[in-house]
C-alpha cells in the first residue's frame, strides 16, 4: 500500500481525497496556486507546495511543477482528482515516467476515451449502441454538411477532445451548419488545443444516465449502478441522483453495456460510462469519463463504497474485493451542486468573500465543501463551492431531506444558486420524476412569465 500521495487538484475534491487518505493511514501532499494559499485543502494536508500563479495554466495545469513537488516530498503516487489534469494522457504518462503511480487508468486508455470521436468508433466496433453520426472526425465543412444531410437535422457538432459542454453547437438546418461548425472548432481549439470535431444526430431532450464502473489490474470489472444527471444547464449538471427511475430490465441492459464498454478498453480504476436515453427507452453511448465524477457521492451513499479508497487499492495492485453479485443498492441519494453564481444573469460566476456560513447536518446529510467564514472564492476557477448530498429510504424521503438541508444551508457574501435548487425540489415535474435534459431551459421560461 502507498505511504504518501500528492493530490494534483484543489477545492472540495482535494479535501475529499485527503480525508480518505487519512482514514487509510496514508500521508497527503497538497498543491496550490498563489491565490489558494489559505484554502482548506492546503491547511488539512500533511504537506503543501505552491506550484505556480493564480491561473490554472500556471499552477494546476503545470505538469513539471506538480511532478517535481511529488518527487521532492517523496510521494509514491499522484491522485489527479476531477478536472484539470485528471484526463490528460500526457500527465499520466509523465507521472509513470517519473517513477510514480498514477491513480487512474493508463495513458493509452485516457487518450482513446478522451478523443470522443475515437471513443465512439471503439464503442461502435465493440457492439455498444452509439448515436447515429460521423465515423471519426470531420475533415472539412463539405464532408460535415453531407453527413448532416444524411442523418437529418438537427445535429450536434462536438469537439473530439471536448468535455464539460465546451466545443458543442447545435445546427438545426443547413443554413446554420456553417456558422455552428466553425464556432465549435474555434471554441474547441481555445479550450482544448484541438479543433477537430465530429457530428452526432441530436436526440432532443433525452435523459442523461451514467453508470459508475470499477476495474482492477486482474481483468475484474463491475458497475455500481447508475446516476440520473438529466437536470443540467448548458450541458453542465446541476442535480444528480441514484438510482434513476429506469426499470430493472433496462438497468440490466445498460449495466451490461457499461461493463462491455469498460472491458473493451481494459479499463482500470474508477470511471463512468455515459449514455443518453430517448423517450422510447433506446440508449446510446456518448462518452466515457476516465476519472472520478463530481457526482460520485450519490453512488457512495447507495452502495456504501468509498470510490477514492477503491481507486487507491486498485492503483496499489490489489484485486477488487467484491463481485457484481455483491453490490447492493440501498435507498435513494440526491446531490445538489451549490455554485457561486447569479442565476438571474445567465448563471454568471460570482466570486467573493464568505461573510456568514451555516452548513446543514442530520442523519443522511453530507456536504463536501472547502468554505469557511472569511474564505475568499477566487475568480479563476470553477464556480462550484459545495456539493450537498442526502440519502433517504425512498426518493420522496430524499427529496424532503434535501428541502430541509437547503433550508438550513446559508452562504452569505456571494450570490449562489441555493434558492434555485430549493425551487427545483418543489417543482411538480421533478417530484414526479418527469424530466429530461430540457428541464432547466423549460423552467427558466416558466420563471420569465
Amino acid at each position: 500500500m502507498m505511504k504518501k500521495i500528492l493530490i494534483a487538484n484543489r477545492g472540495e475534491i482535494a479535501l475529499r481525497i485527503i480525508r480518505t487518505c487519512k482514514e487509510m493511514g496514508i500521508g497527503t501532499v497538497a498543491i496550490y496556486s498563489s491565490i489558494d494559499k489559505e484554502s482548506l485543502h492546503v491547511q488539512l494536508a500533511d504537506e503543501a507546495f505552491c506550484v505556480g500563479g493564480n491561473r490554472s495554466s500556471e499552477s494546476y495545469l503545470n505538469i513539471q511543477n506538480i511532478i517535481s513537488a511529488a518527487i521532492i516530498s517523496e510521494c509514491d503516487a499522484i491522485h489527479p482528482g476531477i478536472g484539470f489534469l485528471s484526463e490528460n494522457a500526457e500527465f499520466a504518462r509523465k507521472v509513470k515516467e517519473a517513477g510514480l503511480i498514477f491513480i487512474g487508468p493508463d495513458s493509452e486508455c485516457i487518450e482513446n476515451m478522451g478523443n470522443k470521436s475515437k471513443a465512439r468508433e471503439i464503442m461502435k466496433n465493440a457492439g455498444v449502441p452509439v448515436v447515429p453520426g460521423s465515423d471519426g472526425v470531420i475533415v472539412d465543412i463539405e464532408q460535415g454538411m453531407k453527413i448532416a444531410s444524411e442523418i437529418g437535422y438537427p445535429v450536434l457538432i462536438k469537439a473530439s477532445s471536448g468535455g464539460g459542454g465546451k466545443g458543442m453547437r447545435i445546427a438545426n438546418s443547413e443554413d446554420e451548419f456553417q456558422k455552428c461548425f466553425f464556432a465549435a472548432k474555434q471554441e474547441a481549439m481555445s479550450c482544448f488545443g484541438d479543433d477537430s470535431v465530429y457530428i452526432e444526430k441530436l436526440i432532443m431532450n433525452p435523459r442523461h444516465i451514467e453508470f459508475q464502473v470499477l476495474g482492477d489490474n486482474f481483468g475484474n470489472i463491475i458497475h455500481l449502478g447508475e446516476r440520473d444527471c438529466s437536470i443540467q444547464r448548458r450541458n453542465q449538471k446541476l442535480i444528480e441522483e441514484a438510482p434513476s427511475s429506469i426499470d430493472d430490465d433496462l438497468r440490466i441492459k445498460m449495466g451490461n453495456a457499461a461493463i462491455l464498454a469498460a472491458r473493451n478498453v481494459k479499463y482500470v480504476s474508477a470511471g463512468t460510462i455515459e449514455f443518453i436515453l430517448d423517450n422510447k427507452n433506446n440508449f446510446y453511448f456518448i462518452e466515457m469519463n476516465t476519472r472520478l465524477q463530481v457526482e460520485h457521492p450519490v453512488t457512495e451513499m447507495i452502495t456504501e463504497i468509498d470510490l477514492v479508497k477503491e481507486q487507491i487499492r486498485i492503483a496499489s495492485n490489489l484485486k477488487l474485493k467484491f463481485s457484481q453479485e455483491d453490490i447492493e443498492f440501498r435507498g435513494h441519494a440526491i446531490e445538489c451542486r451549490i455554485n457561486a453564481e447569479d442565476v438571474s444573469n445567465g448563471f454568471r460566476p460570482c466570486p467573493g468573500t464568505i461573510t456568514s456560513l451555516l452548513l446543514p447536518g442530520g442523519f443522511g446529510v453530507r456536504i463536501d465543501t472547502i468554505l469557511y467564514h472569511g474564505y475568499k472564492i477566487p475568480p479563476f476557477y470553477d464556480s462550484l463551492i459545495a456539493k450537498l448530498v442526502v440519502h433517504g429510504n425512498t426518493r420522496l424521503e430524499a427529496i424532503r431531506k434535501m428541502r430541509r438541508a437547503l433550508e438550513e444551508l446559508i452562504i452569505d457574501g456571494v450570490q449562489n444558486n441555493i434558492e434555485f435548487q430549493y425551487l427545483i425540489m418543489y417543482h411538480p415535474g421533478f417530484v414526479r420524476g418527469n424530466f429530461n435534459t430540457g428541464f432547466i431551459e423549460k423552467l427558466m421560461k416558466e420563471l420569465e412569465k
